[in-house]
């Protein structure tokens, strides 16, 4: 486990690049005026789901070619 110091300078380092990421890009027209998802959809789509596992696969390949 985490010291109580190094869980802040984790805090510290990861926390400014979720804000940019989140606060760089301006909400469209488009965006704002959309009607809400429902209570029975999914967090994830299908289109994130891959962009996720194809990133993941992406990243692993890079660090087992470095490793290896």
């Amino acid at each position: 486990p985490l010291k109580a110091v190094q869980m802040l300078w984790v805090n510290l380092i990861m926390d400014p690049f979720a804000s940019l990421a989140l606060a760089t890009e301006p909400p469209s027209e488009a965006l704002l005026l959309r009607k809400p998802y429902g209570r029975n959809k999914p967090l994830i789509s299908r289109t994130m789901m891959k962009n996720i596992l194809g990133h993941a696969v992406y990243q692993l390949t890079i660090i087992f070619t470095l490793l290896f």
